[in-house]
């Protein structure tokens, strides 16, 4: 994933470096970058920037583009239509002008919508391709917007900041590129007129440009206001405009490096793959999506040039979809973990695949052969077992239509960029996927540096356990739109996700609580976009630092300790308004062993300081209502057990017989479990207020622990078992899985079959088990392999230790393949390894071993 600094620099004009590096920093020299502007050069970015949203006379012309040309022209018929029935105050009718910012940014929207059909080249007859007179309509139109809704900086920019930054402006951007000879014609001033408004509406930028310092122009926002200004200069004729803009969006294609930032950054994709945005937010399938889509334009639209850079661009991202993406995506569906507010959204899941899938269809073009049909390879496998193939009707560029073709049509086989077995510790964003033939299973976590939840703009109104543990374990050969989604977001308790142990309490939503869609408290310091409001309300942080975990190979471990969130410790320390409302958090200290078989959950001292009742969910699921849903299982005794209630369990199988899934559950200790199914009717707009308010029925599984209010801290531990047969659950009684050890300072498992021992350490001090001695907090994995090698790998979940020893006791071994950072020394009765943890943020290191 590393794109480093100096990689960076080399890409870049000498005159651009200060931008990049800020002043007063030292840079070594810098290769000479190629020249960069002129006629020619504009020209073949005004070029290429017609080919991405309007097409090729040559992409146009074939077959497979017909749909998405329809639908542009569908598009732009409808949109007219509007225009025509526009009352008082409108552009459209039904979009009224002067208090909305959605409804500014929908009208330049739909403006922009009739001049793509307008210019967009193709064979079949059209209604307004070519037609100069919808052309100055729409030029008419912007005038007017601009004269009366828009160029008043005074009476501008209510509302959402990011409407008047980035969404509109790229709408805008794009239109003057379409309409630039007819604007040229009818309206010559308009071009510098709207450039100069959009840049007196970058109010978070610094004298109307980007500003790498400020927190509101970093990552895909950062992408989104270069690429805008990249189309400006284009057509003004400004080739300094195109070379700072291009400059400032390099920025976004370095690793963040946590300990070297660069203007304060944290936004962006990190070595293992993470990505962040609104600097603390696991967003890869959002914020990450919109990224890659914008970058990978960018360098279709400087294809050429001067500006262009080469092909270290296209490899960078690259990496970003191996490593980012591809493991984040199940059978074409992008996980819930990181889609932030997005996953109260209706639309979400395979729709969100298809703008990954465009991008990585026209990345294959930039990049060598054999990367480009790996790509091809993960674009023919998402068509292939998605249950939902991405639309390329839908695509934003013709000319990706008939790439995404030719794709499908070629000899490349379809093979998925991450393997069946595969283990991914994204542990930058707090998040964990692991993946085996037949399922997957994404672990949201949260931290001091990571959020709990995001919401935002009456968006994901229920968030309050996302990131405290809960999982998704996604069944393969099942349309995930029946189990996951909208659906499984609108009926499920936010207070019973699966994995999640939550205080038992009526919580209330942003908007019940204050009447606004935010905190409004502006002498404290709470607006809209403020940073208290980031802080506090839309996503805060947790108030632990240990959340982390370990890779070995295809196994890892997963460890986190319950705590509150930035708000209810703020408002502890008295530095909240008395009006803001905070709630404290449970307890407890949390594993998961992640094997072949079985994902293994380990939890204790789970409780709540405040006495209150607490639930645990071991796992929750969602089945239509008619559907006869097979609970069975056996009691410790060994006695049969089938349906619901609360009892002594040693194993339950749910089986859902129209989807042909089944899910065992291991119950390896701790006190009764409660298994429930419940028809559950709710509206998806409780979810999200711009829903539609549609109400969702379904049943509802869940099996969990639920502690009266005063417990006791309780201990227990269970395995989740993918499709599994009462045959395969009744055979872990005895079985190769052992719980070595379960408390608040240790939690460690041992799987015979597999010769692999994982550790989670929490504390201070020296932790036994199973022939090993870990110093501190550490997440441990060891495994001998039958030619008697012994490999282990170590992490520091907690990110702030400098090293991390661990003794395997026994006879001496000697290493044969060691990571930097990782040393061996004999002591009596074993070997020392330890391992340097100082600026990892948790990646793992590790060795093998031999006598």
């Amino acid at each position: 994933m590393h794109f480093s600094r100096r990689a960076l620099l080399s890409l870049l004009p000498t005159a651009t470096v200060l931008a990049v590096t800020g002043p007063g920093a030292a840079a070594a020299p810098l290769p000479a970058a190629p020249a960069a502007g002129g006629a020619a050069d504009r020209a073949l970015l005004l070029a290429n920037t017609l080919a991405v949203f309007a097409g090729t006379a040559e992409s146009n012309a074939r077959p497979e583009v017909a749909a998405k040309l329809a639908a542009v022209e569908a598009t732009a018929l409808t949109r007219l239509g509007a225009m025509d029935g526009a009352g008082e105050g409108e552009i459209f009718r039904g979009v009224p002008l002067g208090t909305s910012d959605p409804d500014l940014a929908r009208t330049f929207q739909y403006l922009y919508e009739i001049a793509l059909a307008v210019r967009a080249p193709g064979p079949a007859p059209s209604r307004v391709r070519g037609d100069r007179a919808v052309a100055e309509r729409v030029i008419d139109a912007l005038a007017r917007l601009h004269d009366t809704y828009y160029g008043d900086q005074s009476t501008g920019y209510y509302g959402n900041w990011f409407t008047w930054e980035i969404g509109i402006s790229t709408h805008v951007s794009k239109s003057l590129v379409l309409l630039r000879d007819e604007i040229a014609a009818h309206r010559p001033s308009l071009t510098a007129a709207y450039t100069a408004s959009m840049d007196a509406y970058l109010r978070n930028g610094k004298d109307g440009d980007v500003d790498l310092d400020s927190r509101f122009h970093t990552g895909a926002n950062l992408a989104d206001i270069t690429t805008n200004r990249i189309l400006q200069g284009a057509v003004l004729g400004d080739d300094a405009r195109i070379t700072k803009a291009v400059a400032d969006q390099l920025t976004v294609f370095a690793t963040i490096d946590p300990y070297d930032l660069r203007h304060g950054v944290t936004d962006g994709f990190y070595e293992d793959g993470s990505f962040v945005q609104h600097a603390s937010v696991a967003y890869t399938g959002s914020y990450g999506k919109g990224l890659l889509t914008r970058v990978v334009q960018t360098v279709k639209i400087l294809d050429g040039t001067g500006w262009s850079g080469g092909g270290e661009l296209a490899g960078t991202v690259r990496r970003w979809v191996t490593d980012g993406f591809a493991p984040l995506i199940h059978e074409g569906w992008m996980m819930e973990a990181v889609k932030g507010r997005g996953v109260s959204r209706t639309g979400t899941g395979y729709a969100d695949t298809a703008a990954v899938v465009e991008a990585v269809v026209d990345l294959s073009a930039y990049v060598p052969p054999g990367d480009a049909d790996a790509l091809a390879g993960w674009v023919k496998q998402v068509h292939t077992i998605s249950p939902a193939p991405p639309n390329p009707a839908a695509f934003v560029s013709p000319v990706s239509v008939a790439r995404h073709a030719d794709v499908l049509a070629s000899s490349v086989p379809a093979r998925d960029l991450t393997p069946p077995a595969h283990h991914a510790a994204f542990n930058a964003m707090d998040r964990t996927v692991h993946r085996r033939p037949g399922w997957s299973f994404a672990l949201a976590r949260s931290s001091e540096r990571i959020s709990k939840y995001e919401y935002m703009s009456g968006e994901n109104l229920a968030p309050w356990f996302q990131g405290d543990g809960a999982h998704h374990l996604y069944l393969s050969g099942q349309d995930q739109t029946h189990a996951y989604g909208i659906d499984h977001v609108t009926v499920v308790d936010p207070l019973r996700l699966a994995g999640v142990t939550a205080p038992v309490e009526r919580r209330r939503t942003v908007p019940e609580l204050y009447g606004t869609l935010w905190y409004d408290n502006p002498e404290r310091g709470f607006t809209a976009s403020s940073e208290a409001q980031n802080t506090y309300v839309y996503f805060p942080r947790g108030t632990g630092a240990h959340s982390g975990g370990a890779r070995l190979g295809p196994y890892g471990t997963a460890s986190m300790v319950l705590g509150d969130d930035a708000a209810y410790a703020a408002d502890t320390a008295g530095l909240l308004p008395e009006d803001f409302v905070t709630h404290r958090g449970a307890r407890g200290t949390k594993s998961w062993f992640m094997l072949d078989d079985e994902i293994v959950v380990l939890a204790a001292g789970v409780g709540d300081p405040a006495g209150r009742p607490v639930t645990t969910t071991f796992d929750t699921r969602i089945a239509d209502p008619g559907t006869a849903v097979g609970l069975t299982g056996e009691l410790r005794g060994g006695a049969p057990w089938q349906g619901t209630g609360t009892a002594p369990l040693s194993w339950l199988r749910y089986a859902d017989p129209v989807e042909g899934t089944a899910v065992g559950y291991v119950l390896l200790s701790g006190p009764p479990a409660t298994a429930g199914l419940a028809t559950v009717t709710r509206s998806r707009r409780a979810v999200r207020l711009t829903n539609p308010d549609t109400p969702v029925t379904k049943q509802v599984f869940t099996l969990g622990l639920d502690q009266p209010a005063g417990a006791p801290p309780a201990s227990f531990a269970y395995a989740l078992v993918p499709h599994a047969t009462a045959r395969r659950l009744r055979s872990y009684a005895g079985g190769p899985l052992t719980v070595l050890a379960n408390t608040v300072r240790l939690q460690a498992v041992r799987h015979a079959r597999l010769s692999l021992v994982a550790v989670n350490t929490f504390t201070p001090g020296l932790h036994r088990t199973a022939g090993l001695a870990v110093d501190g907090p550490a997440s441990v994995l060891v495994r001998r392999t039958p030619d008697g090698a012994t490999s282990l790998a170590v992490s520091d979940p907690t990110t702030g230790r400098d090293t991390v020893s661990v003794t395997l006791h026994g006879r001496r071994l000697r290493p044969v393949h060691a990571d930097p950072g990782v040393r061996t020394v004999p002591v009596p009765g074993g070997t020392r390894v330890e391992v340097t943890t100082r600026h990892a943020y948790g990646r793992s290191l590790g060795a093998t071993l031999r006598p």
